[in-house]
């Protein structure tokens, strides 16, 4: 990675709700390992006070992680927001990563001169504000617009993530880009003795396990798949359903699938580091029945794996790499139609995992191509590839 030794590092902000795992969370810390820290500096600003999962090593590869509450009080926020830049900066970029809210972020970083403003859309949230009232959807079209306005790039994890943000036109802008977030696959080619992790578990060697890796809310739908284990248990006694994730809807789950008289066989093991360890060892399937995603990584990272996916037709085409792994089933579908289709997997012949790994390696999905790409695009605000827009977009706040 050349650089000029004389330059100071580029500088960004990057803007988060909390650095937990997550998939765009997990992401930017793939990011921080592998990106060159002398050339570039990366801070992360979280609506929280509360201590996230990546705290501690963002603070050991020398960011920053700073506290900025208050989005239920826009002027409150504001305040603290423009008090953050003055105090931590100055920032070469504000890169963020709260969907609508960005207009926002946007329109105060515009106002304190940050002269490279990055929308970065991680989900297509369609389902969901077609479910908002009046006014929330005036706070959408409001945020779409500062969003327009604002930013003077716009990276999109998926064609539908891309138009959620940046309209339905948004390819005729050329701002607005897409940007395949990215995997470090290194754990995936490790080897695994599947019998002690399940042992670890609690799980019998010989069980069927469908696994699930999401956080705990609405748009990903375990309700469904609680719905989907019951069928797949009916049919296969020896079947187990391994839940990794933790959020706001977990404890209501947990009821669910003691009210279903499947809890004994539902294991809720949170909140984890070792995702691609489990996925190689405890899971026979994966089902992520979800009802809105832009791109979920953990779709990449099960084909890594080489397991075999059932992912709701919600989610993006442009997630299957390997064709003979995924499957893609409409929500419309009764949750036995879920479970014959994963039962039958089983009769399928198993693929070859190192093969499955070398095709995601070979894609931009692998971490190397995506901090490559990613640089790229941070140096354009020290080489003046954004110059002329800049100057353009801002002769006028509103």
């Amino acid at each position: 990675m050349n650089r000029d030794l004389g330059s100071p590092p580029i500088r960004i902000l990057h803007v988060v709700g909390t650095m937990d795992r997550g998939g765009a969370e997990t992401w930017l810390m793939h990011i921080l390992r592998n990106i060159d820290r002398h050339s570039f500096h990366l801070d992360f600003l979280v609506s929280t006070t509360a201590v996230g999962a990546y705290d501690d090593e963002i603070r050991a590869l020398g960011g920053r992680v700073i506290s900025c509450m208050g989005h239920a009080n826009p002027v409150k926020y504001a305040q603290k927001f423009t008090q953050i830049l003055r105090e931590y900066g100055p920032y070469d970029i504000v890169h963020s990563h709260i969907h609508h809210y960005n207009g926002y972020i946007f329109r105060l970083a515009r106002q304190a001169g940050v002269p490279m403003r990055i929308c970065h859309s991680h989900i297509d949230s369609t389902a969901l504000e077609a479910q908002a009232g009046w006014l929330r959807r005036q706070y959408f079209k409001l945020m779409t617009y500062w969003i327009d306005r604002h930013a003077t790039l716009g990276l999109g994890c998926s064609e539908v993530a891309s138009a959620n943000l940046f309209g339905k036109n948004w390819q005729t802008d050329p701002r607005w880009q897409i940007y395949y977030c990215s995997v470090d696959l290194t754990p995936f080619a490790q080897q695994v003795d599947a019998a002690s992790v399940r042992a670890e578990l609690g799980i019998p060697a010989a069980a069927f396990v469908i696994g699930h890796v999401g956080r705990f809310q609405e748009q990903k739908n375990h309700t469904f798949l609680l719905d989907i284990f019951a069928e797949i248990l009916n049919r296969e006694p020896q079947a187990y359903l391994l839940l990794v994730g933790d959020g706001p809807l977990r404890s209501t789950i947990e009821q669910e699938a003691v009210a279903k008289g499947i809890g004994a066989r539902t294991l809720f093991v949170g909140s984890r580091p070792d995702v691609p360890r489990l996925m190689l060892s405890a899971m026979d399937a994966f089902v992520m029945p979800s009802l809105c995603e832009g791109l979920p990584l953990v779709g990449i990272e099960v084909q890594a794996a080489g397991l075999t996916a059932f992912l709701s037709e919600a989610i993006t085409a442009e997630v299957c790499l390997l064709e003979s792994l995924v499957t893609r089933l409409s929500l419309s579908q009764p949750a036995s139609v879920w479970a014959d289709r994963i039962l039958r997997s089983r009769q399928q012949p198993k693929i070859d995992r190192m093969a499955a790994l070398t095709t995601i390696q070979d894609s931009s999905f692998n971490i190397q191509v995506g901090v490559r790409e990613l640089m790229q695009i941070y140096r354009g605000v020290r080489v003046g590839s954004t110059s002329k827009k800049l100057g353009t977009l801002d002769k006028a706040l509103i």
